[in-house]
């Protein structure tokens, strides 16, 4: 098993704070998404891209890796576990099964993140006689789940390894954050309960039932008004884009959000205005941005 270099893939630095970390993420995502993307090898590096978000995304699963990082491995090197396995030494009170358990489901992750942190240990019996640790009484097993938005949203099901067994586990829709999912008798010594949390996504963020989306339009487009087509959860939908719009304006489209449950009522999608200038290409184009330059002259930024 190869260690991975998270912040390397990120481009960013290990002392990156959290804002930093999901700027990076989101313009690369952006970058090497499959539907968008031509650059040959997109869709590994997409891939890549994700599970680094997903290992840094989270204040407990990044130190986890950090204190997995302090060892000194280097990108591509062979990983061999110390006795006790890689969780030894971690913060008093921290589980790396806990953490990470079920953590690739539905998200394709490498073997450096399903064997060491998830798959692996799952089919070990979370460590139940390995290394010297000790049998853990007996009870549910507990573990997180983190649940593709995609799944949230329909209410359908993810795959996950367990104990040498694959499960096929229904999400049900709408499910929040923190709610649990039992599985009876699939833990080691009773029932699984699996806490939900969300996967990182590489085009929507949660806020709520609501879902934030950053759609990148051309100048002319949020000058002059245009409708475009933006992908919600549900499929694409198409969006009114006002004239003279500007970055940083928010759309809404309601009852494009995460279903509700119950009284709670499904919530609405917020489509955020990101202005963005294309690359030109050819000297048509660069012809087309002086013509801009000339019209509007040095006096546009005062409005």
């Amino acid at each position: 098993m190869q260690f991975k270099d998270y912040y390397d893939i990120l481009g960013v630095e290990p002392s990156a704070g959290e804002a930093e970390i999901k700027t990076a993420y989101r313009r690369l995502a952006r970058k090497y998404h499959p539907d968008v993307s031509k650059e040959a090898g997109a869709e590994e590096k997409f891939k890549a891209v994700n599970e680094a978000y997903e290992a840094l995304r989270d204040p407990q699963k990044r130190a986890a890796y950090d204190q997995l990082r302090t060892r000194g491995y280097r990108p591509g090197e062979e990983m061999h576990p110390p006795p006790g396995g890689f969780g030894q030494g971690a913060p008093e009170g921290f589980d790396f099964d806990e953490i990470f358990a079920g953590g690739g489901a539905g998200g394709g992750f490498s073997d450096f993140f399903e064997e060491l942190f998830g798959r692996r240990r799952a089919e070990q019996g979370f460590g139940q006689g390995q290394g010297g640790r000790r049998a853990p009484p007996r009870g549910d097993t507990r573990a997180k789940l983190a649940v593709p938005l995609e799944a949230v949203y329909n209410g359908s099901s993810v795959r996950i390894g367990v104990n040498g067994k694959t499960l096929d586990v229904r999400i049900p829709k709408g499910i929040k954050p923190g709610q649990a999912i039992r599985l009876g008798g699939q833990g080691n010594h009773g029932d699984l309960l699996l806490e939900v949390e969300y996967a990182a996504h590489p085009q929507f963020e949660v806020d709520g039932r609501n879902i934030i989306h950053v759609m990148a339009v051309a100048p002319w487009e949020a000058a002059l008004g245009a409708t475009v087509s933006v992908p919600t959860l549900g499929g694409p939908v198409e969006l009114k884009i006002p004239a003279d719009s500007e970055a940083g304006r928010k759309l809404r489209l309601r009852g494009r959000g995460l279903p509700g449950t119950g009284s709670v009522p499904a919530g609405d999608q917020i489509v955020e205005l990101e202005v963005l200038a294309p690359k030109a290409h050819d000297e048509a184009q660069r012809d087309a941005y002086r013509g801009l330059r000339d019209a509007f002259g040095d006096d546009w930024r005062r409005g």
